[in-house]
């Protein structure tokens, strides 16, 4: 906000350091372009937010994400010019996000440090050890808060999968379990906390917490140290499957239960022959098999320890 801190261009013509451009000139090698009474020009950084978002969620809105980097100045001036031409607020809400760093350096694209989703998801980079499933990652994003600074590592993505794992166990064992009494735990008092969590400024961290709790109780009850009534189950299952399913959006693993594990046999299967085509130089088929199971949203990862697979 200081005048002459910064490089940037047309500072000449403000009338004050805190002004901001709402058009600008179009240069004749700009290629953005339109015709105005101020002549050939494109709106500013923050007049594109504005115009977008009114016209597609209107004047206002319930909110509004974006780094904590975007927060000053860009959000401030959204606010200024649409207060200024609507006349009230038009976010309800603000989320400032922290950024994502990977093995503790920050993501740059000049460092080479940085990583694509879809590069995670199907295995094929150079920093992870395998394939990791967009729900493991989701979950992986959501143990922090979203205005902590993150960090993306292989053995952060290892924990969640784990994690993600016995939850999805948890789900399948309560299904399985012998009503009675309830004993060991108030589930009525846990639903409250889940919703708590989210309450209190989104916190997922603690929601997830407070889900481990209920996987802890399920795993009690199956060894028989617990009980719960049929009541009491039914809160639970749709407590668990609102938050995990609905509220986390996360999805089930494609490859649990009976016929997942059917599933699992024969991509093993294929894995097998396909090693032993590549074995007998028989790439055509070796690479048939690979390609016929991506398209089917499985991806194989060669590694040193051998093939390994995700279902996408």
């Amino acid at each position: 906000m200081i005048a002459n801190t910064r490089e940037l261009t047309a500072q000449d013509d403000k009338k004050s350091p805190q002004d901001f451009a709402l058009w600008k000139k179009a240069e004749p090698q700009h290629i953005m372009r339109w015709p105005s009474p101020w002549g050939d020009g494109f709106p500013g950084w923050h007049l594109e937010c504005t115009a977008m978002s009114t016209k597609y969620l209107g004047e206002t809105f319930d909110i509004h994400g974006g780094g904590m980097d975007l927060k000053f100045p860009h959000h401030e001036c959204e606010i200024a010019q649409a207060e200024a031409s609507n006349g009230h607020p038009p976010v309800n809400y603000w989320l400032h996000a922290n950024m994502l760093t990977m093995n503790g350096k920050k993501m740059a694209k000049s460092t080479g440090n940085n990583i694509l989703p879809g590069k995670i998801f199907s295995g094929e980079n150079d920093i992870l050890s395998k394939p990791f499933s967009p729900s493991v990652v989701r979950f992986f994003m959501m143990q922090a808060h979203y205005t902590s600074i993150l960090d993306l590592s292989n053995d952060a993505l290892l924990a969640s999968e784990k994690g993600y794992n016995r939850l999805m166990e948890a789900l399948d064992t309560l299904s399985t379990l012998e009503t009675g009494k309830t004993s060991g735990f108030d589930v009525e008092a846990w639903k409250k906390k889940c919703y708590e969590a989210m309450n209190d400024d989104f916190n997922t961290p603690i929601l997830i917490a407070t889900l481990f709790d209920a996987v802890k109780y399920i795993n009690q009850i199956k060894e028989g140290h617990a009980g719960i009534s049929a009541d009491n189950k039914t809160i639970l299952r749709e407590t668990l499957n609102a938050f995990i399913f609905d509220v986390l959006g996360l999805e089930r693993k494609s490859e649990s239960g009976a016929d997942g594990q059917k599933l699992v046999g024969v991509v093993e299967l294929l894995i097998q022959l396909r090693m032993e085509a590549r074995a007998n130089k028989d790439f055509a088929t070796s690479d048939k098999i690979r390609d016929e199971l991506s398209s089917l949203g499985i991806q194989l990862k060669d590694g040193k320890e051998g093939t390994t697979f995700s279902v996408s």
